[in-house]
């Protein structure tokens, strides 16, 4: 099993800036990557981005490539997500994801908060 366990949010203006820390722990070495993903309300889960366990590739959504960005600690066994210029349509609860080597995303944080204010 793999814990993660998200820092971070909070209350921001728009054009401010955040970053998100995700913390793992337990067994990560079967994690493929990790991410991040956001739920607002009314709407569904969506991926943000991913980064492999290793920090060599990256991968984005449209709506935040060029403003958020993901990067990782392997001593520390962490994942950050930098978000840049945001939005108030980027307020969600933001969940960091373990990827297994099967392809799915089956481990979750517990979410931290993100409001961007207009």
């Amino acid at each position: 099993q793999v814990q993660l366990e998200e820092s971070g949010g909070g209350l921001v203006q728009t054009g401010g800036s955040l970053r998100l820390s995700c913390a793992a722990s337990g067994r990560t070495t079967s994690t493929f990557r990790l991410g991040w993903f956001r739920q607002a309300p009314g709407k569904e889960r969506e991926f943000v981005a991913a980064i492999t366990r290793s920090g060599g590739v990256n991968e984005y959504a449209v709506a935040v490539k060029g403003r958020f960005s993901i990067s990782a600690d392997n001593a520390k066994n962490t994942v950050y997500l930098q978000m840049n210029s945001l939005k108030p349509e980027d307020t969600a609860v933001y969940y960091c994801a373990g990827q297994s080597y099967s392809g799915q995303f089956k481990f979750w944080g517990q979410g931290t908060q993100v409001t961007v204010s207009s």
